[in-house]
């Protein structure tokens, strides 16, 4: 099965608050829903490929792969956000988005009912280790990849979590899928705070944040097949 990008990714979760700001941040939507398939977005330009999405058939063994390596790619993001190598760095943490402490309570949710926890695999760690490497010299295309990570997770992301939890949790909600406040709200200051950084970025600096939507979505993508692995 092939995934083409981050199911119902930033773009949708743009989408779905009806809440634009204008500026970079809609150049950014614009860009990735090119990047969406007509099975994940109604705005979707790209033909399905491979297996349309709502007919995934979840394992638990898969779920943990997919919830390991997102947690891995959450704490590399919340690290270099908090090291802080580029000043505007500093801007996106705190920002109510963050997802690593919710992940951990899960994965010991899941470990308190028997289950092995796996160790992070190649989607995962090759994702980690190219954000790292890219935060340090790019910091414009690494905003790219922190955009598309959490935006898509707070609309794509909770689609398949419903889905995930009514076919193999018996409904149970993960603290993945929570977040404490007005979720709108914190998208849109998230938003807003985007909006005042590319401000200050030249023209080829934005277009080094925009080409990096779909290598994006090709990363975030690689970790969501994990779930039907």
């Amino acid at each position: 099965m092939v995934v083409t990008a981050a199911v119902g990714g930033p773009a949708a979760a743009e989408r779905s608050n009806k809440r634009y700001t204008g500026g970079f941040v809609d150049e950014m939507r614009s860009v990735a829903m090119k990047l969406h398939s007509k099975d994940q977005s109604k705005e979707g330009e790209k033909e399905t490929q491979g297996k349309p999405w709502p007919k995934w058939e979840p394992t638990i063994d898969g779920y943990l792969k997919f919830l390991v390596d997102s947690k891995l790619v959450y704490d590399t993001l919340d690290k270099i956000l908090d090291k802080a190598d580029f000043p505007e760095y500093a801007k996106f943490r705190n920002t109510g988005l963050e997802r690593s402490g919710n992940l951990a309570k899960d994965l010991n949710w899941f470990k308190e009912q028997g289950h092995l926890i796996p160790e992070p695999l190649s989607p995962g760690l090759d994702y980690s280790m190219y954000v790292e490497e890219l935060s340090k010299k790019d910091p414009q295309a690494f905003i790219c990849h922190f955009y598309n990570t959490y935006f898509a997770h707070t609309a794509g992301g909770r689609m398949i979590g419903k889905k995930v939890a009514t076919k193999i949790l018996n409904g149970k909600e993960l603290e993945f899928y929570k977040w404490d406040g007005d979720l709108s709200h914190l998208l849109q200051n998230v938003r807003e705070k985007l909006n005042r950084v590319a401000e200050n970025w030249t023209t080829d600096e934005k277009n080094r944040c925009l080409q990096e939507t779909e290598r994006s979505f090709k990363f975030n993508g690689d970790i969501l097949h994990l779930i039907v692995t």
